[in-house]
């Protein structure tokens, strides 16, 4: 399986992903469903075609605790917690936008899926008004949304979340996980204890000849 590195000098920080959704969030003439569903993919690392394709009844939310939404097909569905404060928005969003358990979570014209011209030139914006101008920083202008998604599994994987629950929520593998993010799997720091690790390899007095 050949998986290209992305270097972390590639992703957007914390503080110009808060800077871009708030400007999509403020910004007049944009579509509604845009900015919740650029937040869903930056806060669960969702792939931009599963936001797009999720309904209102794929998303289990409680008025108190964690809630959840299912993505993907009855093949390959997999479930992604929501964290208490993103379950009060989606409930939120439902509300305001007057779905029914059977539209589209973040519909486009129409009730139709929302359009990915229509969100990838919002992005685009919202890049070029957020983002450093200059000839150190213009390389970034032009990322595509799933850059977003990027950025949610490094911190969920720097934050110390298992590689395997990482994973899991973001539908690939351990493996590539660490074949797309070395960086994080770096141990140049880790503490090696040589003795414990002796005894673990030792072979048991039971089984010695």
């Amino acid at each position: 399986m050949s998986v290209e590195a992305l270097e972390e000098e590639w992703l957007y920080s914390a503080e110009q992903v808060r800077a871009l959704l708030g400007w999509v969030r403020g910004r007049e003439g944009v579509e509604r469903s845009v900015y919740p569903f650029l937040r869903l993919v930056a806060e669960q690392a969702l792939r931009p075609g599963e936001a797009t394709a999720l309904r209102v009844s794929d998303v289990d939310l409680p008025v108190h605790g964690w809630g959840k939404l299912t993505v993907g097909s009855s093949r390959t569905a997999r479930e992604v917690l929501l964290k208490a404060r993103l379950v009060e928005f989606l409930r939120e969003w439902i509300s305001e936008a007057g779905l029914g358990e059977d539209d589209l979570l973040f519909p486009g014209r129409g009730g139709r899926p929302l359009s990915a011209s229509r969100y990838q030139r919002v992005w685009e914006q919202a890049q070029e008004a957020v983002l450093p101008w200059d000839e150190r920083y213009s390389w970034r202008l032009g990322e595509p949304i799933s850059i977003l998604r990027e950025f949610c599994l490094v911190r969920w994987l720097q934050t110390g979340v298992s590689c395997f629950t990482v994973a899991e929520l973001a539908g690939v593998t351990p493996s590539w996980l660490a074949m797309r993010y070395p960086y994080c799997f770096r141990v140049e720091n880790a503490v090696i204890d040589w003795g414990q690790l002796a005894e673990a390899k030792a072979v048991p007095e039971a089984l010695k000849s």
